[in-house]
């Protein structure tokens, strides 16, 4: 989903000051809905346990090669605050998780060249997203809000979106790989190469005509 059909701009964020910085993200959204809850929740507690919520979602991820649920890193963040989640009314996990994931939706913009990729293969192959993204409403509203939805015969949530998950695992069933790499990172030691690692999706065509 992210770094292949649409890209992340963080500068789309809403703007929030803490600590006398000002920097882009959907704390100040969260903790106006956290204070009609909890009122005397600070700014910078809210946001410290917010992301060290999702530092430690990360870490188990990097160790279990699993996805965190969007819910399960809110769980995590009650966590932080001292907060046992099962005391959380369900109407407040939800709210937190429309205005964040309403956030992101807004950060969201599609890649270059997509637009003419997917034109080109319509009729030629069937076509679905396989996305490791933690919240599967938001992949498809972000998808809709871009047009794209309809583009696409299925939607898959979730999976790996890292060298170590996707090519290795792609190579150990297989497949032939194609490795969407525009930061032009290297590949990580030990790790089967891609058969195709390509700078941007215009690369993707010329690939599909030879083996198609």
């Amino acid at each position: 989903m992210f770094d292949t059909l649409v890209r992340f701009d963080p500068e789309r964020l809403p703007a929030v000051e803490i600590g006398g910085r000002r920097f882009r993200s959907s704390a100040g959204r969260l903790h106006a809905i956290a204070t009609q809850f909890w009122p005397s929740l600070s700014l910078e507690m809210f946001h410290e346990a917010f992301i060290e919520s999702f530092r430690e979602a990360e870490r188990r991820r990097a160790t279990s090669h699993r996805e965190i649920a969007a819910p399960e890193r809110f769980a995590m963040f009650y966590d932080r605050l001292g907060i046992r989640a099962e005391t959380v009314p369900a109407e407040l996990t939800g709210r937190f998780l429309d205005e964040h994931m309403t956030c992101l939706a807004g950060a969201a913009t599609p890649m270059p060249g997509l637009q003419g990729l997917l034109d080109w293969l319509r009729g030629r192959h069937p076509l679905g997203v396989v996305s490791n993204f933690d919240y599967t409403p938001t992949v498809r509203r972000i998808l809709a809000d871009t047009g794209l939805l309809d583009r696409f015969e299925t939607i898959v949530v979730s999976v790996g979106d890292r060298a170590d998950v996707d090519v290795l695992g792609a190579k150990q069933v297989g497949m032939a790989v194609a490795w969407l790499n525009p930061a032009r990172a290297p590949l990580p030691a030990g790790l089967p190469a891609p058969d195709f690692d390509l700078p941007g999706l215009d690369a993707l065509r010329p690939v599909l005509e030879k083996t198609s």
